[in-house]
């Protein structure tokens, strides 16, 4: 059976450079991996003898642009497994925007550039005399570019996370200048909605925790469900973590007066597997929910030893005694503006 139009254009688009100078597109051989992925992930490897029995995992410590599948012909192991499943395109499209967007944070590291001093210079007048000159620049140096590759890698997940959720239970993420829901204090300005799906407004959200933005910030986190509800559409908070706190039993009250829904923990997971259905619940659960769940169980409660090393060939970074290599292919173009959101940031999950 030829692909749809909407199959199509995710195909294209997970294959398509996408937006910034540091994108990535897909290779035949990564889209094979990513297709041999999922017909391991749902169980149709016997329908796919030609694919490798033995599939490098997606969260691993493979270099990730070598996790390719070469031989068969992508597009029609694409075709093929659509038809044993109608949900696959999606699961595609979501795990090809997750894959692109490692690739491309994977080039971020290689090619952020190491900080001037007519950039920080200043900023050393606060601890002058604290350190030997040399090593406060060198600090200055460091802090700038963890700095400048946590700005990115927020970047990068605010065009990914909420996204690709909303898209995995059927719904899609509207930005604040294209949305219907309209602040209720000032009715010309819209609210970004992290998932619109039929009636509902979703507001989805890892964790709430006790130590909130400001006040300006939170009272715009309570005006959320008033917006929904007074511009027609049902308020729903999705909290991925259940950890208990008065801001989060504050801001359920909130949803609640405004007759919303609230789920939270376990039963904010058990919300979504509902809408999304038995294939994209898999999906959920192996590439949002296993990793989330492991780093909150594991996030230690002390930071750990820490050691950074720069060579000209790599940075290593040493944490807890595990060392993760970033090889270096400096960018001496490097702008730290040229990569803002684009446009159409919200449209990032490929043909959807």
């Amino acid at each position: 059976m030829p692909l749809s139009a909407a199959q199509r254009s995710i195909w294209e688009k997970a294959r398509a450079l996408g937006s910034g100078d540091q994108a990535v597109a897909l290779t035949d051989g990564m889209c094979n991996f990513l297709i041999a992925t999922i017909v391991s992930d749902l169980g149709y490897s016997d329908s796919f003898p030609e694919l490798a029995a033995e599939v490098p995992p997606f969260f691993g410590t493979d270099d990730l642009t070598s996790l390719v599948v070469e031989g068969p012909g992508a597009r029609a192991l694409f075709e093929r497994l659509i038809e044993l499943d109608k949900d696959a395109d999606t699961y595609f499209a979501c795990l090809a925007s997750l894959h692109k967007a490692r690739l491309k944070y994977d080039v971020i590291l290689r090619t952020q550039s190491i900080p001037t001093l007519e950039q920080v210079g200043p900023r050393g007048l606060l601890q002058f005399g604290q350190l030997e000159s040399s090593s406060l620049a060198g600090l200055l140096f460091w802090r700038k570019w963890f700095f400048d590759i946590d700005n990115r890698a927020g970047q990068e997940t605010g065009y990914l996370f909420e996204p690709v959720i909303a898209y995995a239970v059927g719904g899609t993420p509207v930005p604040a200048r294209k949305s219907s829901v309209r602040r209720h204090r000032d009715h010309k300005k819209g609210r970004q909605v992290d998932c619109l799906l039929d009636n509902s407004a979703y507001e989805i959200k890892i964790r709430v925790t006790i130590a909130a933005s400001g006040q300006g910030r939170w009272r715009e986190e309570l005006d959320y469900p008033i917006d929904c509800r007074e511009s027609g559409y049902d308020p729903v908070l999705v909290v991925l973590d259940g950890t208990p706190n008065p801001k989060l039993a504050e801001l359920e009250r909130a949803f609640l007066a405004q007759d919303g829904q609230v789920h939270i923990g376990a039963a904010a997971w058990e919300h979504l597997d509902n809408l999304a259905g038995p294939t994209m619940a898999q999906f959920l659960e192996r590439y949002v929910r296993v990793p989330i769940d492991r780093l909150i169980d594991e996030a230690p409660t002390a930071l750990p030893e820490f050691n950074a090393v720069m060579s000209d060939q790599s940075i290593d970074l040493t944490i807890g005694g595990d060392t993760l290599r970033i090889p270096r292919e400096p960018d001496e173009d490097c702008d730290a503006d040229r990569d803002s959101a684009p446009e159409d940031a919200h449209e990032n999950i490929p043909g959807l």
